[in-house]
């Protein structure tokens, strides 16, 4: 039996646990030539699909971002805009659960959840995050959208690694402890 997709939400934070900027922007965040030719490459490599929302796909958009050159087939969640492909992504108003189900049983690499704190709080609901990789910046930005926004049940992780790079950038990933909490979600 083929192994299950995994969902893993990777994104970059400031030392304050924040995502972005008040305004969506996160200029703050970066990565240093070490981390995006090893680590990041290999990450890239064992995903084929990237689901964000809508703001921040919107944000990404307005800073030059692009569609992974039609390497990555990218998804964005959104209660307002129509579904369908256009501008290099395909919309949907489907449930994480009912989505991620779908793409699962399709043969394919990884699931790069990218976004959102939104977007993460429903997967996080639904309990389909299996690994987070979090990359966190030295920066303090003192105010800002947070990586967990609140609004969700307990869930237990264990770290499986974590690195140092360049410029004081250090990367924690850890594992979906399923079955561990105490507590009934």
């Amino acid at each position: 039996m083929p192994s299950m997709r995994k969902v893993i939400m990777a994104l970059g934070i400031s030392l304050d646990g924040c995502i972005a900027r008040p305004d969506g922007t996160f200029d703050f965040l970066f990565m240093p030539k070490d981390y995006f030719e090893g680590d990041f490459a290999a990450f890239l490599a064992s995903i084929d699909v990237a689901v964000m929302g809508r703001k921040t796909y919107d944000v990404s958009r307005a800073m030059g971002g692009d569609s992974f050159g039609g390497k990555i087939a990218s998804y964005v969640f959104s209660r307002t805009l129509p579904t369908g492909s256009h501008d290099g992504a395909t919309f949907v108003k489907s449930t994480p659960r009912a989505f991620i189900g779908k793409l699962r049983r399709q043969k394919g690499k990884n699931i790069w959840l990218m976004g959102g704190g939104e977007l993460g709080r429903a997967f996080l609901k639904a309990d389909l995050v299996d690994e987070l990789h979090i990359g966190v910046v030295p920066t303090l930005l003192g105010q800002g959208i947070p990586l967990f926004p609140p609004g969700f049940p307990q869930r237990e992780f264990a770290l499986i690694e974590n690195q140092t790079f360049s410029k004081g950038l250090m990367v924690l990933k850890y594992k979906r402890a399923r079955g561990k909490s105490k507590k009934k979600n």
